[in-house]
């Protein structure tokens, strides 16, 4: 289908000629005989489409523009239009303003001329097939890479809590704990960012909206700004309406939109600056205002700042940290919200402002409880005696969370493998299974199969915990019996969270 060349000539000959010439010329080609027909077919595919001057009042130029109007970044249909020497200038000149990718032949025209133009355009467009296949293959290297990463991430995670376990007297150790923690969270964004693009490009990111409360989203957003404001000294200030706001919208997004922004602001703010976060709503339109004090922009690096990968300088001229897709990633969401980012500034050295805009749902008089806040929960002593199997071939994941579980009271083992996991499961059914997906040999979403098909596994809490974060691998889990799915690395509490009042015996 990606082949072949779409020809549309519903008038005289030219449609029969131009595919017998090309057929010779071992071009495929499929005729339509209707605008509608046109249609429908560049939608199952063609390497490009050739038609004649007549035919675009006919409905060729609504057809083309159409498509045109929807094709993905990597196409530009390549188009070949037949014109007559007497013909309507302005109706060409139409055509050559709106089909892009445009090659205009007077006729008559020759064979030779036609079938080179043929091959030209099919040379083009295998071009931009190498371009799509890139961009695939960078989206499956980027997914690769963040379930790698967050591999190792697991254990460092677990470790670092059962240091907390195991030395909470000590401030040296609490020292050294707060630095990797803080490490490891940088880490864990940038790997979420990176996949974030991969989703988004491929066309896989979906919002899962439900009612969120304004306060909550903040509260979020300060607690993972605070160090990096801290080490500079920057006071980051907010300031709220007075009365509750609610959105409906992806909480994670929006945590995400807010601290893109906040985070770039005081990267780019010199030590003892200021960040003000400012909210308001106006015709059911949340408002939040972010300025700082920072380097600021000049009118030129505005349009560019939302672009992917776009990287800004430091005060001292040389490059900022990050991957340069914070602020692209905060539009993207922010406008899948039905909602906007835009930036001003008065020019470098004067400090940015950048405006966020979403749709609210609900104003009520009271400021709102929860909504999106972090619980820090321990299982209840009826739940102690609760059988945990974790499941990782990864030894150090799976032995840190086993001893984690251990010092919370639970009575835990390890499994290294998806045929170790169901012995396990048939030799006594455990209360709860947490386990990884990407296992060599059986996986983890067979193993959850065989182990849900097990005598009385029925009602087995089982939580897929994996560096796989997109939507069709939390299908898969929902598919393969799991009852959660976690992405790598997990906060331990987010775990007990899950399962507390679960696992009561």
């Amino acid at each position: 289908m990606e082949q072949r060349i779409l020809i549309f000539a519903p008038i005289g000959r030219d449609a029969a000629l131009a595919e017998q010439v090309l057929e010779l010329a071992m071009v495929r080609t499929d005729i339509c005989h209707s605008a509608e027909q046109l249609a429908e077919q560049l939608e199952l595919g063609a390497a490009g489409v050739l038609t004649v001057e007549e035919a675009l009042p006919a409905g060729a130029c609504a057809a083309l523009t159409g498509y045109l109007a929807g094709q993905p970044a990597w196409s530009d249909l390549p188009v070949i239009l037949l014109t007559q020497r007497q013909g309507d200038p302005q109706l060409v000149r139409h055509a050559i303003n709106t089909l892009g990718n445009l090659t205009l032949l007077e006729r008559p025209v020759g064979t030779l001329t036609l079938v080179t133009s043929a091959h030209a355009l099919l040379r083009a467009r295998a071009r931009q097939y190498m371009v799509r296949e890139a961009e695939r293959r960078k989206d499956e290297f980027l997914a690769s890479l963040g379930h790698e990463l967050r591999n190792p991430l697991a254990p460092i995670k677990t470790s670092v809590a059962l240091l907390g376990h195991l030395y909470p007297q000590a401030p040296a150790v609490a020292k050294v704990r707060e630095v990797i923690e803080r490490q490891v969270t940088h880490l864990t964004r940038l790997v979420d960012d990176l996949l974030d693009v991969a989703r988004i490009t491929s066309g896989k990111t979906e919002l899962r909206r439900e009612h969120v409360h304004l306060r909550a989203v903040v509260e979020h957003v300060n607690e993972l700004c605070l160090q990096s404001a801290a080490s500079k000294r920057i006071g980051v200030d907010f300031a709220l309406p007075p009365q509750d706001v609610v959105l409906h919208a992806d909480y994670a997004r929006v945590v995400q939109i807010l601290a893109n922004i906040v985070s770039n602001a005081i990267k780019f703010t010199p030590p003892d600056g200021s960040v003000a976060v400012r909210a308001w709503v106006d015709d059911a339109q949340l408002s939040i205002s972010v300025t700082d004090t920072g380097v600021g922009l000049d009118a030129d690096a505005i349009p560019r700042i939302f672009s992917m990968f776009e990287q800004g300088n430091t005060v001292s001229g040389q490059m900022a940290s990050g991957l340069g897709i914070g602020l692209s990633l905060a539009r993207t969401f922010a406008e899948m919200h039905g909602g906007s980012v835009l930036a001003r500034s008065e020019g470098v050295g004067k400090g940015s402002e950048f405006l966020i805009r979403l749709p609210v749902v609900v104003l009520s008089r009271q400021p709102a409880e929860g909504g999106g806040a972090r619980v820090d929960v321990a299982p209840t002593s009826a739940a102690r005696a609760a059988q945990v199997l974790v499941v990782d071939d990864n030894c150090d994941a799976a032995d840190s969370l086993k001893v984690l579980f251990q010092m919370e009271g639970y009575e835990a083992a390890a499994a290294y493998d998806g045929c170790a996991a169901l012995a396990a499961a048939k030799g006594g059914t455990p209360d709860l299974i947490v386990m990884d997906l990407g296992m060599p040999g059986m996986d983890g979403y067979e193993t959850a199969r065989q182990i849900r098909q097990l005598p009385g596994a029925a009602g087995v809490l089982m939580i897929a915990l994996t560096g796989w974060g997109q939507g069709d691998a939390r299908s898969r889990t929902i598919e393969a019996g799991f009852d959660y799915h976690l992405t790598k690395p997990v906060e331990f509490n987010d775990i007990i969270g899950l399962v507390k009042g679960r696992l009561d015996k």
